[in-house]
């Protein structure tokens, strides 16, 4: 795991950019603290940051050439099959110098091309020039799990895995007001979106090549659309899943340095466990709990779970004060406005990881492609159960009086009924928008100064839905959409904060490939979520997980707010004069939500105002 960057000048003005590719490298220092690289020929430059996992050796470092320079590489990101490729290389007389998947890479490249793609087992965003055909050819995984920005002018194109490389290039900066709209909504800016006009990001499953100046940008992989696989029923369901899922986290046990796993007590986290301790002896764990709130503290699952399996297992209990004294550190690694709250815990449960190993396994990806959010129950009693749409149309009325947030059982309870109830009424686009937001489109109107008025974006994001036809559209669109926008953003942003590289057993392809090939009612009924996976693992995990409601990796974000981050809110946020020499919010409206925050109804608005300050802050460092 890595930080790359780079240029490609189109003309002797955008050369003159070069000069900046040392700061632009150096910005991204924090993703690769091991080795620092740099190659400059002519019109292009590449730089690359260094996480030492698989040949630690200065054999392996980048940039990396072969073939006496002709193909250079900056790569981040890890490939889990290449010590298979590398062998068919082998068998066609390829040479190699180290023992690294990037020189793997690199000739596979070289023999086979653009289609090399299809033959890779991993996650990577990597960029490869061809000094002799002078082209750059730079490509992201299917899934997402590895970020790539790029800006293009008439004078360059540039690419780094972070907004703070491509700005080190000097480029105009000016806020994406389509962004920030949609940012507001959401807190996260989905692809190719970003909150800087001009600059992008690389969708994933998509590829770039520039040749002659000529820029053209592809698609080589899509989730698979409405295929069901032949025959299957339940049973060889299970088992084919169970080894599709041991192979994929046996391929992500290779690393030449310490490797240990996530551990929340979840379902997921605890399923890659069970494999994981079963392919390794003493396998480390970790996990992480918030002392004083047994709310949103589930430490002693993942302490169950670490006892059967015989884990080292390590718990991180963290006071509020402690928590807090890190928000500055971990938005400042914020590379643009994002505000999945959970990134808190993430960014705290990597820095203490990264005291022990440099390689984590993690649960992420299952509640995407399985279906295991409340969301999805939701959707699916929409559907399927008249009678509980009944009871919640006619609990509303009494649930609207009742006091709204995510901080307690009751309270959280009269939040879902009303949600509910509003979603049911919806289309299938309208309501898949609905449920993914905290915010309406009419609510972030009336907070900008400058709403906009084309919604086009949205509609590209949502197509699917319009031809919606089972269940697994929603799965599908949640793997395109929510997934890496949102959960693989966090991680990479939070766990590269602190040099920490996190894989994720649940997103390799062939699984992939395989779960969106079974009919939905295999992972969601009436009485289970995630079933298909659920039913895979009963038999050993312990019994206490399938008695538990669901919770994500929650924080009490609402009580921060109102105490230990108060002062903050009112520095950044709840600032009049600086709003107002902003232009860009609404201070009446500004003042309405901080006053429902404050109230004994504050619903959502905890996440709104998160988001609001994330912006700030971030506005504050960047311009």
């Amino acid at each position: 795991m890595c930080g790359i960057t780079g240029i490609l000048a189109f003309n002797e003005v955008g050369r003159f950019n070069l000069t900046n590719l040392e700061a632009a490298t150096l910005a991204l220092a924090h993703r690769g603290p091991d080795h620092h690289g740099t190659y400059v020929n002519h019109a292009v430059g590449l730089g690359h940051r260094r996480l030492s996992v698989i040949d630690t050796s200065e054999n392996a470092n980048q940039p990396f050439e072969i073939l006496d320079g002709r193909y250079v590489i900056v790569f981040n990101g890890e490939i889990f099959n290449y010590q298979v490729l590398r062998k068919e290389l082998i068998s066609k007389g390829v040479q190699f110098n180290s023992d690294s998947d990037t020189e793997v890479l690199l000739h596979l490249y070289a023999q086979e091309g653009k289609s090399c793609l299809q033959k890779l087992n991993g996650f990577f965003a990597f960029a490869i020039y061809d000094s002799v055909e002078k082209s750059l050819f730079i490509a992201r995984d299917r899934l997402g799990i590895k970020p790539l920005l790029y800006f293009q002018d008439e004078f360059k194109f540039l690419f780094a895995s972070e907004m703070s490389a491509i700005l080190e290039f000097g480029i105009d900066k000016e806020i994406n007001r389509e962004a920030l709209n949609y940012y507001l909504q959401l807190n996260y800016t989905p692809a190719p979106l970003t909150m800087i006009k001009g600059v992008k990001k690389l969708e994933p499953g998509q590829h770039i090549f520039i040749h002659n100046g000529k820029v053209e940008i592809k698609p080589y992989y899509n989730l698979p659309d409405h295929q069901q696989h032949d025959g299957i029923n339940y049973a060889s369901a299970q088992t084919q899943l169970q080894e599709i899922l041991e192979r994929s986290v046996s391929r992500r046990m290779v690393a030449d340095v310490p490797l240990g796993c996530f551990l929340s007590g979840g379902i997921d986290s605890s399923v890659i466990t069970a494999v994981a301790s079963s392919q390794t002896p003493a396998l480390k764990t970790f996990s992480i709990g918030f002392e004083g709130n047994n709310f949103f503290d589930e430490t002693q699952y993942a302490e169950l779970v670490a006892k059967k399996f015989k884990t080292d297992h390590s718990t991180f209990k963290l006071t509020n004060e402690e928590i807090t004294s890190h928000l500055p550190d971990i938005v400042d690694h914020i590379d643009e406005p994002f505000a999945d709250s959970s990134a808190i815990p993430v960014f705290l449960l990597s820095k203490k990881t990264r005291e022990h190993v440099t390689v984590a396994l993690s649960g992420d990806g299952a509640d995407e492609i399985f279906s295991g959010y409340n969301k999805h129950e939701a959707w699916w009693k929409m559907e399927n159960a008249t009678k509980v749409n009944a009871l919640i149309s006619l609990a509303k009325p009494f649930a609207r009086l009742m006091p709204k947030s995510r901080s307690g059982k009751i309270s959280n309870t009269a939040r879902q009924v009303v949600r509910f109830a509003n979603a049911m009424k919806l289309s299938p686009a309208d309501r898949y928008w609905f449920l993914a937001s905290f915010a309406t489109q009419t609510q972030v109107s009336q907070m900008l100064k400058e709403p906009i008025a084309n919604h086009e974006q949205r509609d590209y994001w949502m197509h699917s839905m319009n031809g919606y036809n089972d269940f697994n559209d929603i799965l599908r669109l949640d793997t395109q959409f929510v997934l890496p926008n949102d959960m693989l953003k966090k991680v990479d942003l939070m766990s590269m904060a602190n040099g920490l590289e996190v894989r994720v057993p649940f997103l390799d392809h062939e699984l992939i490939d395989f779960v969106f090939g079974l009919p939905a009612s295999m992972k969601i009924d009436g009485s289970m979520r995630k079933k298909v996976l659920q039913d895979v693992y009963r038999h050993i995990l312990p019994a206490e997980l399938y008695n538990r409601p669901k919770k994500g990796f929650e924080i009490p974000l609402l009580d921060w707010l109102k105490s230990s981050l108060k002062s903050e809110l009112r520095e950044h946020l709840f600032n009049r004069n600086l709003i107002e020499s902003q232009g860009i919010f609404k201070w009446n409206e500004l003042k309405t939500l901080e006053k429902q925050l404050f109230s004994r109804n504050p619903e959502d608005s905890h996440a709104r105002v998160w988001g609001l300050y994330v912006f700030q802050k971030w506005q504050n460092k960047f311009f």
